[in-house]
């Protein structure tokens, strides 16, 4: 298991990323003053997104069906347990964007390659009414590869 967002585990087998960014931030607020510059306060964590990016190749790894289940993740407007592969839990995340493009086609226009990448979006822990805490929305005979 290299992470797992919530019930999804990215590995081999589903979604291998090959590529994390992660960028965090502050929060200044500017005070104006007259004659002066304005002076700065700090305000609190600002921002905190990862990217992944990442290569599929469906005759050897996950392939479009992994990307539909996040997809499905991000539509249901929940924020997730993001966990690093070493156990470390990184707070709620959600995920805010994923793209993919196709490329290297089979006859029948099925992909052989598949490039994605993905935004996470660290929400506040606090909220607990935005994070997806059960699994009662996905049946235990029909959970698709990639979930625990």
């Amino acid at each position: 298991m290299m992470m797992s967002l919530g019930l999804f585990i990215f590995s081999i087998e589903t979604a291998a990323y090959q590529q994390l960014q992660r960028s965090t931030a502050v929060d200044w607020a500017a005070n104006k003053r007259i004659g002066q510059r304005a002076a700065s306060q700090f305000i609190g964590p600002g921002d905190d997104t990862i990217t992944l990016s990442g290569v599929l190749l469906p005759a050897f790894t996950g392939g479009a069906s992994n990307l539909d289940q996040l997809r499905a993740m991000m539509n249901r407007g929940k924020a997730s347990t993001l966990m690093d592969g070493r156990g470390h839990v990184l707070g709620f995340w959600s995920i805010r964007s994923v793209q993919e493009t196709h490329s290297v086609f089979y006859r029948d226009g099925t992909a052989r390659r598949i490039e994605f990448d993905m935004t996470l979006h660290h929400e506040a822990d606090d909220i607990a009414e935005l994070a997806e805490l059960s699994i009662s929305d996905i049946p235990l005979s029909g959970r698709p590869a990639g979930f625990a």
